[in-house]
């Protein structure tokens, strides 16, 4: 098995030894043995967040499959701790919405869980706050890593908490919203790096599961997007039905090259290719007038990556070579024209990096995981 075939970007070396799990007791097994072994480690979900280099891994991938179970369920309503009725798994959009004065739910899923299946259930039994949070590819336990967010929403503003497998404690440690250190694409997972001898992918502490605590109704949470809002024909701030936010999110994200299609090569990507830059309020008043800017607290001012890069001069489609391009849908989207390599892609990102350095003075940070990749 190679990372090309694991991958959304459909680039990276061979594996040498590739554990499935699709418990969170197999993921601690896999993960432990491994480090006992000192071997170098990586646990991969839906693949969409990751770079690998095509030099094979010489490690354990622990790949977390979907047991397509049915998430666990607390809320005072009638339904059973299962979350389905009776306790008989059915398609998400077939289930009836939760009672609303139930008040609320809180919902646990293993972290080798779709993401979108989460967000299809959530909808489907009218649980708010991650609608906006549709068609993003991947697993539930990579999205308090990254604190994944788009077109306004995040989930750092419903996870209630997180457990986790502390590498270098060997045992089970969970971490309530408080404990998580969200920030803009980050969190205590993402910056907290295993301290064992061998190389690791992999943070300190492995998520195994997440917890989400929902408020209940049909209308979604208050639209903060405006490209959103104005495809729903509604005010910034407003809410609208769920189900029409999530049809208007996978047309937006359809319309960038953002819904995985094997037909389509704009979808050969890790999505967002780059975060967009907080700046001080120094820096970001350096930026051109028409530069967007977004403040962010404490100071400092968030601009948008995509703006930086187009008004660098690189167009959609610009490429280095003929099998790695910008996406000719997004220009935050490095894709894989076609048996692209590692290296490839790190020329491409690395022109676009040096670009909008020599323009604006700001180096864009990549977001994907890199293993064995210098960017």
């Amino acid at each position: 098995m190679r990372f090309s075939d694991l991958t959304t970007l459909r680039i990276g070396g061979e594996i040498r030894k590739l554990v499935e799990a699709r418990t969170a007791d197999e993921v601690i097994e896999a993960v432990a043995a491994a480090d006992a072994a000192g071997e170098p480690l990586l646990v991969l979900g839906g693949g969409s967040n990751l770079v690998a280099s095509d030099e094979p891994f010489s490690g354990t991938v622990v790949l977390l499959r979907d047991p397509e179970d049915p998430p666990l369920l607390d809320a005072t309503c009638e339904v059973g701790a299962s979350g389905e009725p009776d306790g008989v798994p059915v398609d998400p959009a077939e289930l009836t919405p939760l009672d609303p004065t139930c008040g609320g739910a809180i919902v646990e899923y293993f972290a080798g869980a779709s993401w979108d299946r989460a967000v299809r259930y959530a909808i489907a039994r009218e649980m708010v706050g991650i609608e906006a949070l549709s068609g993003i590819p991947g697993s539930v336990g990579a999205t308090p890593i990254q604190n994944v967010g788009a077109y306004g929403q995040e989930v750092a503003a419903t996870i209630s908490r997180v457990r986790t497998w502390d590498r270098e404690q060997n045992a089970v440690r969970t971490f309530f919203a408080a404990d998580c250190g969200f920030a803009y694409r980050d969190s205590i997972f993402k910056r907290t790096r295993y301290s064992g001898a061998a190389p690791s992918g992999t943070g300190r502490y492995v998520v195994l599961s997440v917890t989400f605590q929902h408020t209940l109704g049909h209308r979604s949470a208050p639209i903060r997007y405006a490209q959103l809002a104005a495809a729903l024909g509604v005010e910034v701030g407003e809410r609208a039905p769920m189900h029409e936010v999530r049809a208007a999110v996978l047309a937006i994200r359809g319309s960038k090259g953002m819904v995985l299609d094997a037909r389509d090569h704009d979808t050969w990507s890790a999505g967002s290719f780059f975060t967009n830059p907080i700046l001080t309020a120094q820096d970001a008043a350096l930026l051109p007038a028409d530069a967007p800017r977004f403040p962010v607290g404490d100071d400092r001012v968030k601009t948008s990556a995509a703006w930086l890069i187009s008004h660098a001069g690189i167009e959609r489609g610009h490429a280095v070579g003929q099998r790695a391009a910008v996406s000719s849908k997004h220009s935050l989207a490095l894709t894989n024209r076609g048996g692209a390599s590692s290296e490839d892609l790190v020329a491409l990102a690395q022109d676009v990096q040096s670009r909008v350095q020599e323009s604006f003075g700001i180096h864009l940070e990549p977001e994907p995981v890199r293993l064995g990749l210098d960017l």
